[in-house]
C-alpha cells in the first residue's frame, strides 16, 4: 500500500541523537524509529471518552496506516478526528484500546509523546510575539535539538518552506500560507518519521495549500510517514489511504478509489444556461426531491447524486463520482429541510434595477503600502458577488471598508443607497456581517449572544423572539442554549454567527470566508440558507479560499495585490483559462 511518491529506506532512523540504526520490530524501549514496510500505525479498539457521563468522542476503532505515505482522516464537525490526532500525538491517553506508532505505544513511559513524532496542532500554536526563527530556535530547545547541526536545521528548513526572507519577521504578523509552513518547519524539528498535520490547509487560499502539499509529498518522497486530517475532500482525493469518522466511529477505511464503488452510476449532471438564477432554482428543485442524496452547483451545471435504486432521469447527463460524493453518501446525504428564510419577508425589491452594495474605485493605503487599489463593482438585490484571490491580496482590507469598519483613503461604498462615509450608523444598520474568525463572545452563552446582538440592533423584543424562536430551531442550535460560544463545535459555531448576522432582517450579508475548515455536508446546508436568502432579495457578499462556494456566486472579482484583475461569472473566467489540457478548469 506504498505512495506512489514513497522512496522509503530500509528502516533506517533518523530521530535526532540516533546512529541510522536498523532494527527488525520497530522502536526500542529507548526511543529509537524505524519503519515498518506494512504499518506505520495500528490502531486495536481506540476508544475515548473525556468524561464518565460523555458520549463517546472515539469508539472502537480498529485500523493499520501505511508506512511511507500520506494517509487522510477525514468527517463531519466533531467526528472525533482532532481527538485522534492528539491521541497519535501522545497529547491523550486512550480511554480504552491502544495506539502502536513504529512498534511503540504512542505515549511513552514518561506520559509524552515519541522522539519519532511530529505534530502539527489544528490551531497555530506557534508564538506570534516572537520571530520565525525565534519560534524554530524554541521548538529546538524543547526537541533538545543542540550542537553545531542545529544551525544547518534551521537553515535547511527555511530554504525547505521558503520563510528565509521571513525569518526577522513576528509570527503574528505572516499570512496564513506563511504561518501554516512556520508550523511546518517546527514540526519537524528532530527529523520525525511520522508527521501529524491536524487540518492544515484550513483558512489557507488554494495556491498555499498546494505548495504545502507538494512539500508534504516531498517528505514523503524520502521515507516519511504522514498523517493529513482535513474537511477538503480534494486533499483527502490525493492521499494514499483514507480514514473517514464520523460521530466517532470508523466508517470506512482504505484507498479513495476504494470509496468510489459505493457511489458509481448515481453521480449525474442537470446542465442549465449560464445564468446563477436558472442554476438556483434547479438546484433548489433537485435539494427538495426524494430521489437525490446531494445536490452542489458547479458552474452552469447541477451536480446531483441520487439514492440507490433510482433510475429513469432522462434529464441528467452521467458524470464520473468523486469522494466527496462518497463522503456525503456515507454520513447519510443532506437533509430535505427548507430553509426558514424562504419564509421571510422579502427585504429588496428585485425588480427596481438598484444595487444594494457599491464600491467605487475604493482604495486603502498603509503608509507606502496599497492594501486595496481602485476596487469598483456592485452587487444587486438576491445576487451573490465572490471575492477571490490568495492570502495578503486585499479581500478583508476591502471587506472591511464595505462594513463601515475602515474608512478608505479615497473612492466611495454604499450599502442600500446609504453612504458609508457619511452615514456609517445608518448603513451598517443595513448589513449583517460574518467575519472570517469567530467574532461572537465565548464566554457568552448562545442565548445572551443573540440577546446582546438583538440589543445592539435596536430589535423589538416581539421581534427577537419569532425570529429567534425559528432560526435556533432550523440551525439546530436550541441544544446548545446555554452553551459558552466558545464551547460549540466549529459547525455549531458558524450556525450561531448567521443567526446573529441575519437576525435583523439586512438586505446585505457580508461573509468572510464562512465556512472555512467545516466539512461538506455542514458547508452544503450553509449554502441552502444563502440561496434562500438570496430568494428574499438579500445581496450577498463573500469572500472564499474555496473553489466550491465560488460556483454558487453569479459573479467573481479575483483580486491580487490589492488590485481586480478580473471578473465575471464563473464559467465566463474558467472559459478563459481553458487549454487542451486543462478542458475543465
Amino acid at each position: 500500500m506504498s505512495h506512489p511518491h514513497s522512496g522509503r529506506r530500509s528502516g533506517q532512523c533518523i530521530a535526532p541523537g540516533h546512529a541510522g540504526d536498523h532494527y527488525p520490530g520497530a522502536c526500542s524501549r529507548r526511543g529509537r524509529c524505524v519503519v515498518n514496510a506494512e504499518a506505520a500505525i495500528v490502531l486495536r479498539g481506540l476508544s475515548k471518552r473525556f468524561g464518565t457521563g460523555d458520549a463517546w468522542a472515539l469508539q472502537g476503532l480498529d485500523a493499520v496506516i501505511p508506512a511511507g505515505a500520506v494517509s487522510g482522516v477525514v468527517g463531519p464537525d466533531a467526528a472525533g478526528k482532532t481527538t485522534l490526532m492528539r491521541l497519535l500525538a501522545g497529547l491523550l491517553r486512550p480511554t480504552s484500546g491502544e495506539v502502536r506508532i513504529l512498534g511503540l505505544p504512542a505515549m511513552n513511559g514518561d506520559g509524552g509523546s515519541l522522539p519519532c513524532v511530529g505534530y502539527m496542532p489544528q490551531k497555530f500554536g506557534l508564538y506570534e510575539d516572537l520571530s520565525v526563527l525565534e519560534n524554530l530556535r524554541l521548538h529546538a530547545r524543547l526537541r533538545n535539538v543542540t550542537g553545531p547541526k542545529r544551525e544547518a536545521l534551521f537553515e535547511h528548513l527555511l530554504a525547505f518552506t521558503d520563510l528565509g526572507r521571513f525569518a526577522g519577521r513576528l509570527a503574528g504578523r505572516l499570512s496564513g500560507g506563511m504561518k501554516q509552513k512556520l508550523g511546518l518547519a517546527c514540526a519537524l524539528i528532530g527529523t520525525p518519521r511520522v508527521l501529524l498535520l491536524d487540518e492544515p490547509g484550513v483558512g489557507v487560499d488554494p495556491q498555499s495549500r498546494r505548495e504545502l502539499w507538494s512539500m508534504v509529498i516531498g517528505l514523503v518522497g524520502e521515507g516519511m510517514t504522514v498523517v493529513w486530517s482535513t474537511a477538503y475532500m480534494e486533499e483527502a482525493e490525493r492521499c494514499a489511504h483514507v480514514l473517514m469518522l464520523d460521530e466517532g466511529r470508523l466508517l470506512q477505511a482504505g484507498p479513495p478509489a476504494a470509496f468510489l464503488d459505493r457511489v458509481r452510476g448515481r453521480t449525474f449532471l442537470a446542465r442549465q444556461p449560464e445564468d446563477g438564477e436558472s442554476c438556483r432554482r434547479t438546484w433548489q428543485a433537485w435539494a427538495s426531491d426524494e430521489r437525490s442524496e446531494d445536490v452542489l452547483v458547479q458552474g452552469s451545471s447541477v451536480r446531483v447524486l441520487l439514492r440507490p435504486g433510482v433510475s429513469g432521469v432522462e434529464e441528467l447527463q452521467p458524470t464520473a463520482p468523486r469522494l466527496e460524493d462518497a463522503y456525503i453518501d456515507a454520513v447519510g446525504g443532506i437533509g430535505k429541510e427548507a430553509s426558514p428564510f424562504t419564509t421571510f419577508p422579502a427585504v429588496s425589491d428585485q425588480a427596481e434595477g438598484r444595487p444594494v452594495i457599491e464600491a467605487k474605485g475604493l482604495t486603502k493605503r498603509f503608509g507606502a503600502f496599497t492594501a486595496a487599489d481602485h476596487i469598483s463593482f456592485t452587487v444587486m438585490p438576491g445576487k451573490i458577488f465572490g471575492l477571490l484571490g490568495p492570502n495578503g491580496a486585499g479581500k478583508s482590507t476591502t471587506f472591511r471598508m464595505l462594513c463601515g469598519l475602515s474608512r478608505p483613503t479615497e473612492g466611495q461604498c454604499a450599502v442600500a443607497g446609504i453612504d458609508l462615509l457619511r452615514r456609517p450608523g445608518q448603513g451598517r444598520a443595513q448589513l449583517g456581517y460574518m467575519a472570517q474568525k469567530f467574532s461572537l463572545y465565548g464566554d457568552l452563552t448562545v442565548t445572551q449572544n443573540i440577546r446582546l446582538f438583538a440589543e445592539l440592533y435596536g430589535m423589538s423584543r416581539q421581534a427577537v423572539a419569532e425570529r429567534e424562536s425559528r432560526l435556533l430551531a432550523a440551525l439546530d442550535l436550541t441544544p446548545f442554549l446555554h452553551v459558552q460560544a466558545q464551547s460549540l463545535p466549529l459547525g455549531q459555531k458558524q450556525r450561531l454567527a448567521l443567526l446573529c448576522a441575519t437576525l435583523h432582517g439586512p438586505r446585505a450579508l457580508f461573509l468572510d470566508e464562512p465556512t472555512s475548515g467545516v466539512d461538506p455536508r455542514t458547508r452544503r446546508e450553509f449554502w441552502k440558507h444563502i440561496n434562500a436568502l438570496t430568494g428574499i432579495g438579500v445581496a450577498v457578499l463573500v469572500t472564499t479560499h474555496f473553489m466550491e462556494e465560488a460556483e454558487y456566486c453569479d459573479d467573481i472579482a479575483l483580486i491580487y495585490r490589492g488590485a481586480m484583475i478580473a471578473s465575471g461569472t464563473p464559467d465566463s473566467l474558467k472559459r478563459s483559462v481553458r487549454t487542451p489540457d486543462t478542458p475543465d478548469p
